[in-house]
């Protein structure tokens, strides 16, 4: 329960603090919204062997978000890590009910884990970061406001005046760039984003409603700027960060993923007949 002002909000939680879920590979559709959810983000922080950053990203971001007189609840949705990510969650989770953690089994992915998270919440404003605190936490009001404030899609932003990528070398610099030039004639005039890569962003549920997306893969905000019904896109600069501990999961597999993820954007939107 959270006081602010004056008002009490209850974040209602949907079946048990842990579930565990065996994986299901291929496409996943997002449903609307009941008609009865609240104005309430729930925030997905996708795990695997983030032992060492759970705790401090889960303080953080608790930190920001209570005093924005907002129901929120934070998803964990941990891929099996088995490094003791679930134990830390559920010891968090019996303090703060709006903290939940979900275990895939069998399954791994980025965008798989988030999507999978956003089905198991009745929110109507979804959100992404990652655990590893490249991503500040003390972004997310700014984010939030965004979409109170009419944006279908705010995004935190390395590429937008202000943003910063960071201690990265010319090649990653380039491969970067490289990656969000080809993006350019799948985004939509109306709704274009200069940082088309990033996992640092907030959507309104109802602009995804009905919209099947891949499960693999680590770019999911692309798919949801160029199959999301998407009107405005708001950007917030910020400035990536250094990896405190732990591992970067980047590797050749992520490469393929994003090259298939862009075959299949293209061969939608300019091959006729074509399903991508």
């Amino acid at each position: 329960m959270q006081s602010c002002n004056g008002k009490r909000w209850r974040s209602e939680v949907i079946g048990e603090a842990e579930t565990s879920v065996q994986g299901r590979y291929g496409p996943s559709t997002l449903l609307a919204e009941p008609e009865t959810a609240q104005q309430k983000l729930a925030l997905v922080i996708p795990t695997l062997r983030e032992a060492d950053n759970i705790l401090g990203v889960l303080d953080r971001v608790r930190s920001v978000l209570d005093p924005l007189c907002v129901p929120y609840e934070i998803l964990v949705v941990d891929d099996d890590s088995r490094d003791g990510t679930d134990a830390l969650v559920s010891a968090v989770t019996a303090q703060d009910p709006r903290v939940r953690l979900i275990v895939r089994k069998g399954e791994t992915g980025l965008s798989g884990a988030i999507l999978f998270g956003w089905q198991h919440t009745d929110a109507s404003i979804l959100g992404v970061m990652d655990a590893d605190l490249q991503h500040p936490p003390e972004i997310l009001p700014q984010l939030l406001q965004a979409i109170l404030d009419g944006s279908d899609l705010a995004i935190g932003s390395r590429y937008t005046l202000g943003g910063e990528l960071g201690a990265w070398n010319p090649l990653r610099k380039f491969l970067s760039a490289a990656a969000i030039w080809v993006t350019w004639p799948l985004q939509s005039a109306r709704a274009r984003a200069n940082d088309p890569m990033s996992g640092l962003f907030m959507v309104r549920r109802s602009c995804l409603s009905y919209v099947t997306f891949q499960k693999t893969g680590f770019k999911l905000l692309l798919e949801v700027l160029v199959r999301g019904h998407i009107q405005s896109v708001k950007e917030i600069p910020f400035a990536f960060g250094l990896r405190r501990r732990g591992f970067s999961k980047a590797n050749f597999k992520v490469g393929w993923d994003y090259a298939l993820l862009l075959a299949r954007l293209y061969a939608s939107k300019f091959l006729p007949g074509s399903r991508g």
